[in-house]
């Protein structure tokens, strides 16, 4: 074997690794981007849930009665809990992202509970008499 033979192996085998190298780099921002869409959709859903809550609540605000509604949240989130200054948040702690401790308008919740979630929650939204509107979980 030749000098030249042994350098053109030589320079096959580092294209080869480089090609790897660049193979590993793709798949490695391929997953970080997967992981980033799939982390907006679950802040999405939650954003959706806040605000069709809050719309639910404008609505019975403006009316009377009561109505059962169902939500979808992510199932990273175990318990969708209400504070008595209507300040909503989620369970663990920081699963909710930018949503975590949004205040609900026009609700009274007269001592704090929590909901536990399965994927979907359902809450009953009434007002009889009174000025705010109160929410319970559904079963």
């Amino acid at each position: 074997m030749t000098i030249d033979e042994k350098r053109g192996q030589i320079k096959l085998s580092f294209g080869m690794i480089f090609s790897i190298i660049l193979i590993i780099i793709f798949l490695i921002f391929a997953f970080y981007g997967i992981k980033m869409i799939l982390n907006f959709q679950k802040e999405a859903n939650i954003g959706k849930f806040v605000n069709d809550l809050q719309n639910d609540v404008n609505k019975m605000w403006q009316n009377s009665g009561s109505q059962i509604k169902t939500y979808i949240l992510p199932k990273n989130i175990e318990e969708v809990c209400f504070n008595e200054d209507s300040k909503i948040y989620f369970k663990p702690f920081g699963t909710g992202g930018e949503f975590d401790y949004m205040e609900i308008k026009h609700l009274d919740v007269k001592e704090p509970f929590c909901i536990k979630n399965n994927g979907k929650i359902k809450i009953r939204i009434k007002r009889d008499e009174d000025v705010l509107v109160t929410i319970e979980e559904s079963e």
